[in-house]
């Protein structure tokens, strides 16, 4: 990860919220992992993903606590190392996931944890009792755990379809959206990640020496770099959701409108790692989810808002972008599933 990578310095005030005193503790604290304390008052400021990592290391160490001090149990410095040795000797990321869930369980309180697979999907759910809601960075912190960590035993990214939460929506959600989802759901009335039941089935083969390389690196290594919405391909896709999809420009036709070749434009995405035709295909597929969350939209309805000429050709593009199908889909996030 380079040090282009960024995190708002919202979520450096939330890691300090609950562990570290304000004033000349959270200062020296700061100077030590590079983070100058007067970003603290810029709103709109922003910190290398490393820089958030080592302050996360050092809190961690000051208060024996891996998790920011949110949970009456902590989680005790060492732990994101034993959920790994537990997990990376299961057979494959199912079994995994429910280890290391069952671990996370027992050392934290208010958040026990379950895997449910259904059909075509698959969903962690946070068995929470009827407290009040934790607040969004706790529950973003957890999830940036079992995340990161389910995509390194997978050895890739496990693509998240939704992530719903029990708490409002808080006033930052930008890198949340980077890190998890463009379709985060608040005031729900359980907190649940939602992703492929497939990736369930992948295969873990991790070694005690890419465990080593992977703790020293963490967790940095499990934050998403943050993406430029002055991109290339961020303006692009904003441009895109502005426009019914029968509108939508092709390679030519879009080049001129940018000013450029259509070669220059080709290139100019591959170097952001972008596609003009996988641009388009994740605005389908972000677009299909919210309007899948909205019972009174017809399957035919969405497929045509897309472009496709029947609702049988957005089933199939849906299968392949999620790896479900758009009617699992629904019922689960309308808790219409058995």
């Amino acid at each position: 990860m380079s040090e282009k990578d960024t995190i708002s310095i919202q979520l450096v005030r939330e890691a300090l919220l609950q562990s570290c005193a304000p004033g000349a503790a959270t200062e020296e604290v700061l100077h030590k992992v590079g983070i100058d304390p007067a970003l603290l008052n810029a709103a709109d400021a922003r910190v290398p993903a490393t820089a958030y990592a080592r302050l996360w290391r050092l809190l961690a160490r000051r208060g024996d606590d891996e998790f920011f001090g949110m949970d009456p149990r902590q989680l005790k410095s060492g732990s994101l190392e034993f959920l790994c040795r537990c997990a990376m000797v299961q057979p494959n990321l199912a079994a995994g996931l429910t280890s290391g869930l069952s671990f996370l369980s027992l050392m934290l309180e208010h958040l026990p944890a379950q895997l449910v697979r259904q059909q075509s999907l698959a969903e962690i759910v946070l068995l929470e009792d009827d407290q009040e809601p934790r607040r969004a960075f706790t529950y973003f912190t957890y999830w940036m755990i079992v995340h990161g960590v389910a995509c390194w035993l997978a050895g890739r990214r496990i693509p998240i379809l939704a992530i719903e939460l029990r708490c409002p929506a808080p006033d930052f959600c930008d890198d949340y959206q980077v890190m998890f989802s463009e379709n985060l759901r608040f005031d729900r009335p359980r907190t649940r990640m939602i992703f492929a039941a497939d990736c369930l089935d992948l295969p873990i083969k991790r070694s005690p020496e890419e465990l080593k390389r992977f703790l020293a690196h963490a967790p940095a290594n499990i934050l998403v770099k943050y993406r430029d919405p002055e991109s290339l391909a961020s303006r692009i896709k904003h441009d895109l959701r502005q426009l019914p999809a029968e509108q939508w420009p092709e390679t030519e036709a879009l080049a001129q409108q940018l000013c450029m070749s259509a070669s220059t434009l080709r290139r100019r995405l591959a170097e952001e790692g972008q596609t003009w035709q996988g641009l388009k295909d994740s605005v389908r597929k972000e677009l299909a989810i919210v309007w899948l969350a909205e019972p009174s939209i017809s399957f035919a309805e969405i497929a045509a808002r897309l472009g496709f000429a029947d609702a049988s050709s957005f089933y199939k593009a849906f299968r392949k972008w999620s790896g479900t199908n758009p009617g699992h889909y629904r019922s689960l996030i309308l808790n219409e599933a058995s």
